[in-house]
C-alpha cells in the first residue's frame, strides 16, 4: 500500500488516470469490446470496470482478457491504494447492476 494518501482532487486524477489505463487495456485487447464504468463508491471501491465481448467471443478469450485486467487492477492497488474492480462478460450476460451494455466505449 502506499505511505502517502494523496488528497481528494489528486486521488481523483489518479483515478481517471488508472481507469482510462484500464480501458484502453482492454479495448487494445477486443477492439469491438464495450466497456462501462460505474464510479459508485462502494466500501473499500473506487471504481468498477465492465467489459463486455461480443457474442462470439471465446471463453479463453474472456479467460485472457480478464486475467490481464485483475492483473493490471492487483498493480494498481499495490502501487497506488486505489481498488478498481473488473469484470469480464459476454454481451449477452449484461449486468445485475448496469443491465445490457449499449453502444459505448
Amino acid at each position: 500500500m502506499p505511505e502517502q494518501v494523496p488528497s481528494a482532487p489528486d486521488r481523483t486524477a489518479l483515478l481517471d488516470k488508472y481507469v482510462t489505463e484500464l480501458i484502453l487495456l482492454a479495448k487494445e485487447q477486443c477492439p469491438e469490446a464495450v466497456v462501462e464504468v460505474l464510479f459508485t463508491r462502494h466500501e473499500d471501491e473506487d471504481a468498477h470496470i465492465f467489459v463486455f465481448l461480443p457474442e462470439d467471443a471465446i471463453e479463453k478469450d474472456i479467460d485472457r482478457l480478464g486475467e490481464a485486467l485483475t492483473n493490471r487492477s492487483v498493480g494498481i492497488l499495490l502501487d497506488t491504494g486505489l481498488l478498481i474492480l473488473t469484470g469480464v462478460y459476454e454481451a449477452s450476460q449484461g449486468s445485475p447492476r448496469i443491465g445490457k451494455p449499449t453502444t459505448g466505449l
